[in-house]
């Protein structure tokens, strides 16, 4: 029985059963169990920052696994200090952190904490993006904006208005003094890496100040160098009242942080959330050399040098492009991002297809100018392919 065969067996079928079964991986570069070679333009799902196997995330992991692996939140242990503190000076503004183990878990907390200040003001309802995502546990799945994996699930604790994002006019109708808070990503993920027009974040602030809600930037995907910046909000000139983040933080170990800005960073107070893995010592020590090692100068110097690659690419199928950084979205003309994921498979390179119009890239952060070069120059003939 093959692997694909017994997979389908043992788990639930929320998945499907993924088309490539990958048994090793080093840089950017994965192999599958026959033994194909492919270049990682997914690093799984913008996560991981370091690529595969990385020297110092190895070392880091083994060595913490080796002194300590768990202690529960009932003991205090160094590396989650040393990730909080190195955390708020990246940040370089008041704040406190918690620690959790995912994206989902990260917004959870953030819905907690924006729940307590809602209902010590008396306020009632959240505001969040029409198509944006935010997680699948209740909480956060009552935030996102997608109808088909939302409302199956509801009704929700909570009323949430939905805004379409970029529209600071629809936006200010929306937020009033009722409002407890907005969530916004930077950058829209899962809708198709969708940057908001210039000057939104900016508006978003100024709404959110003129009628007392919270400010809640969902950087699970854009931060932690991603998007060219250790934080993508940072590029706007804003800062949010609370900021989640996951995915590349940990280069593939599993960790989310919860960032409570100046006064809401006190808002929990002892017995009000938790985390029985949140902040383990190995997630905080893989962390820790994540941050070590991203470099920020090479992941701008990378994402111009993708984006410009396929903004050269001359083909039908190819629309545009679009994102931040190392964090991109090829457009496509029609509906067939599965046949590009599929015909980029077969030459060797794996892509998401995020919509059914848009096939998301994104490298490791230590992808260097060949393996760029590779993908641009596989891309046309990939393109080719898929619109067969």
């Amino acid at each position: 029985m093959s692997l694909f065969e017994r997979f389908e067996n043992a788990f639930m079928p929320n998945y499907g059963v993924p088309p490539v079964a990958l048994a090793r991986g080093e840089g950017s570069r994965v192999w599958d169990v026959d033994g194909k070679e492919y270049l990682d333009f997914i690093a799984g799902i913008a996560t991981s920052s370091l690529g595969h196997a990385h020297p110092a995330l190895v070392e880091a992991v083994s060595q913490q696994v080796a002194t300590i692996a768990h202690t529960s939140n009932l003991f205090l242990h160094e590396p989650e200090v040393l990730l909080a503190e190195r955390l708020l000076a990246l940040l370089d503004t008041p704040a406190r952190v918690f620690l959790a183990n995912s994206g989902t878990e990260a917004n959870e907390a953030a819905y907690k904490l924006a729940l307590k200040y809602g209902r010590r003001e008396g306020r009632s309802y959240f505001v969040a993006a029409e198509n944006g995502f935010h997680g699948r546990t209740i909480g956060a799945l009552s935030l996102t904006g997608k109808k088909a994996i939302r409302d199956q699930f509801g009704p929700f604790p909570v009323p949430v208005r939905f805004v379409p994002y970029g529209d600071a006019d629809a936006l200010k109708e929306a937020v009033t003094g009722d409002c407890i808070a907005v969530f916004l990503e930077p950058t829209q993920g899962e809708a198709g890496v969708v940057p908001p027009p210039d000057g939104y974040f900016e508006a978003a602030r100024e709404i959110c100040d003129s009628t007392g809600a919270l400010l809640v930037a969902d950087e699970i995907q854009s931060a932690i160098g991603r998007s060219g910046h250790w934080f993508a909000h940072q590029a706007d000139g804003v800062t949010p009242d609370i900021l989640t983040l996951a995915k590349g933080l940990g280069g593939g170990l599993p960790i989310g942080a919860c960032v409570g800005f100046g006064d809401v960073g006190k808002l929990f107070e002892k017995g009000d959330h938790g985390s029985t893995f949140g902040g383990n010592p190995v997630s905080c020590a893989a962390a820790l050399a994540v941050l070590d090692h991203v470099d920020l100068d090479h992941v701008r110097a990378m994402a111009a040098r993708l984006r410009g690659g396929l903004e050269s690419v001359r083909d039908p199928l190819l629309k545009g492009v679009r994102g931040r950084g190392l964090w991109l979205a090829a457009v496509l003309a029609e509906p067939r991002s599965a046949q590009v994921q599929q015909a980029a498979a077969n030459a060797g390179f794996l892509v998401n297809a995020l919509q059914p119009d848009a096939v998301r890239i994104a490298p490791p952060l230590v992808v260097t100018a060949e393996e760029v070069d590779a993908f641009v120059s596989a891309f046309p003939a990939i393109l080719s392919e898929a619109a067969k």
